[in-house]
């Protein structure tokens, strides 16, 4: 395997592990609290949703060329996480 390969590779395992930390916050928080609560299709599309932004990150930010340009692009991606999540959360556009 190529290096540059190996370095986007060892990057999306890592998004994916983060991903999977990330979960485990609203699960434990249905074990300790009666207020959480997921379904397994919230779980799907919360790591859908995680997975698929963090290695749209890395694979743009493979190409970028500027420290820059990586911000402005994680921060649009970032951004639109947080309304898509919000929308799906609690409706605020309908």
């Amino acid at each position: 395997m190529h290096t540059a390969q190996q370095a986007v590779s060892k990057s999306i395992k890592k998004v994916l592990g983060i991903t999977a930390l990330l979960l485990l916050i609203p699960a434990a928080g249905q074990v300790f609290s009666r207020e959480v609560s997921w379904g397994p299709e919230d779980f799907v599309l919360a790591a859908l949703l995680l997975a698929g932004t963090g290695v749209a990150y890395v694979l743009a930010a493979r190409r970028l060329q500027t420290p820059r340009s990586r911000m402005l692009a994680g921060g649009a991606m970032g951004a639109a996480l947080l309304l898509l999540w919000t929308e799906l959360a609690v409706g605020i556009f309908s």
